[in-house]
């Protein structure tokens, strides 16, 4: 029985090329399935979790520019989700006390319950899914992965 032939080294940007194919191909895996469960089990997109989570973790609301900047989308974007949260009595939009030209969005005490169920479901699934990896790796890789945004960060 013979081993398969060693493939020659990469070079160092074909490796960095390389590096970025498997993550973002894990990302993208990742979210297709988490995004698939969100939606069966709670009819949600990602886009409207990730919008209650930053709600959720800011009780005293955010104004749409903030929810924008945070969620690296669009205006317009924002406001669809938020006005279907409205509708359904999850969020509550004030013109804020301070700019009374900014609506200020923040997760109702309904919204508040429900993100709380969505988020012990969905890191039960992250969990699941990434209960193969060993933790020593994903510790090293999480720290890798740390040092990679940094880098990329946009410095003030």
């Amino acid at each position: 029985m013979s081993a398969e032939p060693a493939h020659p080294p990469l070079s160092p940007s074909k490796e960095r090329l390389r590096f970025w194919f498997r993550a973002y191909g894990a990302v993208a895996a990742i979210e297709r399935e988490i995004s698939s469960r969100l939606r069966a089990r709670f009819g949600a997109s990602l886009a409207r979790f990730d919008l209650m989570a930053h709600l959720y973790a800011a009780p005293e609301g955010l104004t749409m520019g903030e929810l924008t900047k945070r969620l690296l989308v669009s205006g317009g974007n924002v406001t669809g989700v938020v006005d279907r949260l409205g509708k359904e009595g999850l969020v509550a939009r004030e013109v804020d006390a301070a700019d009374r030209r900014v609506y200020r969005v923040a997760l109702t005490g309904a919204g508040r319950e429900l993100f709380k169920q969505m988020a012990e479901e969905h890191e039960a699934w992250v969990s699941e899914l990434l209960a193969g990896l060993d933790p020593q790796e994903m510790a090293r890789s999480t720290a890798l992965l740390e040092t990679l945004r940094h880098r990329l960060a946009p410095h003030p």
